[in-house]
């Protein structure tokens, strides 16, 4: 092996180390984000030392969106004023402190409130997350890597699902809340040591030598053709959002976010409770939760490396249209295995396309405002996240039949692919 063979294979490591990290942030931010859907069962049928009414569900299901929203925004907007590392690790610390706070709730106030701080931190994770990624991705496989990174989402669903199944019966509710406190606890001195910071955010602050450095270490490639000190953050970040070139886009991937995100996060709380009142039994209503996210782990890569070879454009729009059948062909009566598959696909393309949405925006925004515009999208996005919870309550508790509930999410997936059909050509 040549040194220079040695190199190549040290730097693909170093860079792999990178995206596992924010794959395991993103892991125990999707577990700490579903295992409310997973214990929702549990608090509403009156066997916890509290009983939610279905309207009280929906709200606190939204409590943790709306600090998302508030995270995103505002943590997004000051990451690139700051750094992402700190960022990563101190988000992380957060939404792990609240989780156990939500595990320690004498009440549904207590409850909520931990919910909503937490959000604040888990909003704050994913901007971050997916900029380092597409940061330290070959410039190749941008979409591929984020979408593989962003598996992790589902990856957390599906072990909080699995969890749950094993432990609610014994343990109860609030022991779910610990593990995921227990997960953030482990990651922290993990991203503390071996987490780097972006080289664009160094190079944007003046500080080249120490970028170039980084660049060389991983194998990167620096964009020096901005002047140094050129960052965008704040209200200037905000302003460059509105520029005439990037307006139209950034309504659009607001708008498109808005959408998969109150399918990923209405689907997630409540798919269990649909089918648990279609009637199917509480484990069986469960499975069909880590089905979902099961789907979206198999399918987010091959539909991420599909964008990386065709562009993110006609993908995403087809993944919406693909996720609006697959929801409305569930309110059918289909055989056992037709509707695990159907619902299989339903998560690789809510779930899914959410994530290649994400890597969509984080492609289309120039390097350094990436992080800016990645989390205002995501922040504005959240409105349809807290929507999604709200919004599936709504029709569960509007006496409308089942069926109405796949046809209410089946809707706004047409509504996505219109978004990513309009979305005008990359001009910066």
């Amino acid at each position: 092996m040549t040194t220079q063979e040695s190199t190549t294979i040290t730097r693909r490591s170093s860079r792999f180390v990178v995206v596992a990290l924010c794959c395991a942030a993103i892991i125990v931010d999707g577990y700490d984000l579903i295992v409310y859907g997973t214990v929702l069962p549990t608090l509403l049928d009156g066997s916890a030392e509290w009983t939610l009414t279905k309207q009280q569900a929906g709200s606190i299901g939204a409590y943790a969106l709306v600090g998302m929203l508030i995270g995103a925004i505002g943590i997004g907007t000051i990451t690139d004023l700051v750094g992402r590392r700190r960022i990563m690790i101190g988000c992380i610390t957060w939404f792990s402190a609240a989780m156990a706070l939500a595990a320690l709730a004498p009440d549904p106030t207590w409850f909520g409130l931990a919910r909503f701080v937490a959000g604040l931190g888990l909003g704050g994770v994913v901007p971050t997350a997916i900029a380092l990624t597409v940061e330290y991705a070959h410039p190749r496989h941008r979409v591929m890597t984020n979408a593989i990174m962003f598996s992790g989402y589902s990856i957390g669903g599906i072990a909080a699902s699995l969890t749950a199944i094993a432990v609610l019966p014994t343990f109860g509710w609030r022991t779910m809340f610990w593990i995921g406190a227990v997960l953030g606890a482990v990651l922290v001195p993990l991203a503390a040591r071996l987490l780097p910071e972006s080289p664009s955010y160094l190079l944007a602050r003046g500080r080249t030598y120490q970028a170039r450095a980084l660049a060389g270490r991983f194998g990167l490639e620096l964009d020096e053709t901005a002047p140094a000190g050129k960052q965008f953050g704040g209200l200037s970040g905000l302003r460059a959002l509105f520029a005439p070139k990037l307006l139209p886009a950034t309504l659009l991937f607001w708008l498109g976010t808005g959408v998969g995100l109150l399918l990923v996060y209405g689907l997630n709380t409540w798919l269990a409770q649909i089918m648990r009142e279609a009637g199917f039994e509480l484990g069986s209503a469960m499975a069909f939760v880590l089905v979902l996210n099961f789907g979206a782990i198999i399918g987010t890569p091959l539909f991420g490396a599909l964008a990386d070879r065709i562009g993110a454009k006609p993908v995403t729009t087809g993944m919406f249209l693909t996720a609006a059948a697959c929801i409305f062909l569930l309110s059918l009566d289909v055989p056992g295995p037709l509707l695990y598959t159907l619902v299989a696909v339903a998560g690789a393309c809510t779930i899914g396309t959410t994530v290649v949405v994400n890597s969509f925006t984080a492609t289309y925004y120039p390097a350094n405002m990436r992080a800016t515009g990645l989390g205002w999208t995501l922040g504005i996005g959240r409105l349809g996240a807290i929507i999604g919870p709200i919004y599936g309550s709504f029709i569960l508790s509007s006496g409308w039949g089942v069926d109405a509930n796949f046809y209410a999410f089946a809707g706004p997936a047409v509504l996505g692919a219109a978004c990513m059909l309009l979305m005008p050509a990359k001009t910066v």
